[in-house]
């Protein structure tokens, strides 16, 4: 089977668009892995709607904390709640299982256990606090936008970084990106993320490739690499860890 062509296109930006989200997109030819770099676009691209749906939400008088709910819904809208599976399966599957099999037939279950609802109370919980102190200092447009699309970045990473621990699944038939691929991405990422939130990024960015650091080495010793789930769990351990710095910065 020929590769795809590595070289970025436009079309690419559809492609990240349809695979992270259920937003409506123009009919495109899939490219898989070689898309990749167009991932923080589209994380960056929804983060911009929750965040102009918390603002809608400050303009009819919602309080702070209604607003931060009020984005986390419209995340998870645009998603289909997708990273937050992964996240679910994946404390669900490396905590729940003694062998690697058993890990992975966890993960692949569509039930969900008692460490995937305390990894999703967990995190949500995080992002809402965080959120929430950002939305009172008028502060969360551009910490959005910026971990929107730094969260990304981890995804493409890991994929590149590790095999493929199923050999089947969503993350299998989409591929392992290049290098070039995923530092175009991380580069367009922080590019943004500077443009919008300043040198604030910075410690964001910092955090988050530690925490992706972290899943990625647990991932390899505990199922022998990267699944689709651990991806989604990279971008939602990753967008907590940033949102906690940004409020911290306030």
């Amino acid at each position: 089977m020929a590769m795809p062509d590595p070289r970025p296109r436009l079309a690419d930006l559809w492609e990240a668009l349809a695979l992270l989200s259920r937003l409506p997109v123009p009919d495109h030819a899939p490219r898989g892995a070689a898309s990749a770099w167009a991932w923080p676009l589209a994380g960056a691209a929804v983060a911009a709607m929750a965040a102009a749906c918390g603002s809608l939400g400050a303009a009819l008088g919602f309080g702070a904390g209604v607003n931060a709910a009020i984005i986390l819904i419209a995340q998870a809208m645009a998603t289909g709640a997708l990273h937050e599976d992964g996240l679910a399966d994946t404390a669900d599957g490396l905590w729940g299982g003694r062998t690697r099999a058993r890990r992975l037939e966890i993960m692949k279950d569509s039930r969900i256990g008692s460490y995937g609802v305390l990894a999703l109370l967990l995190i949500t919980l995080i992002r809402w606090s965080a959120l929430t102190g950002l939305v009172a200092a008028s502060a969360h447009w551009p910490a959005l936008i910026a971990a929107g699309a730094l969260s990304r970045v981890p995804m493409a990473a890991l994929m590149a970084a590790l095999p493929n621990a199923r050999g089947t699944g969503l993350s299998q038939s989409v591929g392992r990106p290049t290098g070039a691929t995923v530092g175009l991405g991380a580069a367009l990422a922080l590019a943004l993320a500077l443009a919008v939130g300043g040198l604030m990024v910075l410690a964001m960015a910092l955090v988050m490739a530690l925490t992706a650091a972290a899943l990625g080495l647990i991932a390899r010793a505990r199922i022998g690499g990267q699944t689709g789930d651990i991806l989604g769990a990279s971008q939602q351990l990753a967008e907590a860890a940033a949102l906690a710095v940004a409020s911290a910065t306030l």
